[in-house]
Formats: structure tokens, sequence, C-alpha cells
């Protein structure tokens, strides 16, 4: 009698109130990086590492040997472009920009500019799944688009136990979920592409030690994992540190943590 109740119980239930999963990380090793970036954009791909840097005059596309972290190529923005994400397919590099409705398109091998698509609204983070690039705005939508055109083909709108999640920045596609860091917080989520629910959060409060941080220093963001050896690696804007990171269950989420879903 006590199992069928138990069982009549767990089937009233919504299915986002145990099908969310919570995480700490493990920091597993950590590589020095130009503090002066303050990232937008980050991809790992053939032993580069592929950096946006943001903000109007300061804007750069950058590209580094990821094993020491040597400068390979930059390529400086115009004043009036601050740049956002980026995403490498094929043999291009597409580079978002936040307020000019346009992405950049450049040739992978040494950044020559071959053309700018338009995009509709703010240019936030981007990633792709090999077929299709993946934009975030700003709002709980993500567009899959064109590498060709820009052309949106679909979009998702991304939820936390029914309510929509906000303010989605610097994304990565990771074993067929997109990993999103959440604008002004220390948390990542993992979103599934079919339906945009979340059914993983990444609390990563205190990485970077206060020591660390100076005037100037911002938030949590950039991911990137290395296929290589399937290593993942997070940053922030104006980090002295890139920090390879693994994920440790939680069992209880505290309710402050629980609460943070939506705040800015």
């Amino acid at each position: 009698m006590l199992l069928r109740s138990l069982k009549i119980l767990l089937l009233c239930l919504p299915m986002t109130a145990w099908s969310i999963q919570h995480y700490t990380v493990r920091v597993t090793d950590q590589k020095p990086q130009p503090r002066e970036n303050f990232v937008q954009g980050l991809e790992i791909l053939d032993d580069y590492l592929y950096v946006s840097s943001g903000n109007y005059g300061q804007s750069h596309l950058l590209r580094y040997r990821f094993a020491d972290g040597t400068l390979d190529h930059s390529r400086r923005m115009n004043a009036r472009v601050f740049a956002e994400g980026l995403s490498v397919l094929g043999d291009k590099v597409y580079q978002l920009t936040w307020r000019n409705r346009s992405m950049l398109v450049y040739r992978k091998s040494d950044f020559e500019f071959l053309r700018r698509l338009p995009i509709s609204g703010e240019g936030w983070g981007l990633t792709n799944n090999g077929i299709e690039l993946i934009y975030s705005d700003g709002s709980e939508n993500l567009h899959f688009i064109s590498p060709n055109t820009a052309q949106v083909l679909r979009t998702i709108k991304i939820t936390e136990n029914d309510k929509p999640v906000r303010l989605l920045n610097e994304l990565e596609w990771i074993e067929g979920a997109i990993w999103a860091n959440i604008w002004q917080s220390d948390r990542i989520v993992i979103i599934d592409p079919a339906n945009g629910a979340v059914t993983g959060t990444i609390d990563l409060r205190g990485l970077l030690p206060r020591e660390d941080r100076r005037p100037g220093t911002d938030v949590l963001n950039g991911i990137a994992r290395n296929p290589k050896d399937g290593s993942v690696w997070v940053t922030g804007k104006r980090w002295p540190w890139l920090y390879q990171i693994e994920l440790v269950p939680v069992t209880e989420v505290p309710e402050t943590q629980q609460s943070q879903a939506n705040s800015r």
C-alpha cells in the first residue's frame, strides 16, 4: 500500500521537480590568459584557442596556441563594433556583433574578412551543432540559423521549471546539449536543444579567487570544450585564468541557489 501511494505521488509530481541535475565543479587544471581580454566568445579547435574580445574600440578576434598561450593571429575590429560570441564551423569563423545587427564571417586560416550576414536584434552568444549556427540575443530564446545566409531555421524558448531563462550569454555545444552562461551570474545551464528545457545547472561561485580580482574584472563568461580530449574550460571577462573543470553532482540544493534561476 505504501509503495503504491509513493508511485502515485511520483507520477503527480511535475517532471521538472526531479529532472534538473545540480552541479558544482572540481578544477583539474588552469592556464594563464591575457587579463585584458573581455571574453565574449571562446572555442577550442585543432589545438588553437579562439577568443572574441569585446567593448567598443577594443574588440578583437584572436587565436592562440592552446598548449602555451602564444598568440598566433589577431584581427582588430572597427571601433563602432562591439564583438560578441564566436563559433568555428568548417573553414570559417563566425563572430557576432552586439548591436550592429550583423554576424561577421572570416576565413579561418588567416581571418580574412569574407562577408557580413544580417541578424535580427542583438547578438550575444554563438555556437554550432556541426550543421547549424545557434545564437542567443539576451532573451530566453535561442535561434538556429543557416551558416550561409543567417536565415532563422527555428527558435526554441529556454525554460527552467517551466519558467523562462533570460540573459543567455556565451554558448557551447557539448555532447548533444547546449551549455549557456547566464549574464551577471556565476551559473551555467545545460539545455536540451530539442525542447529548450534546462536539464542541469552548474554553480561556479568562488571559481576566481578574490586575490585574482582587480578593478575591471568582470563576470564569468566563456565555455569551450576541447574536442581532442573532451575537457571543458571556462573563464570570464578580464580574468587571468582559463579553468578546466569537472562536474560534481549535488544531492541537496540550497534554497538560495534554487531562487537564482531568473535573477539578473
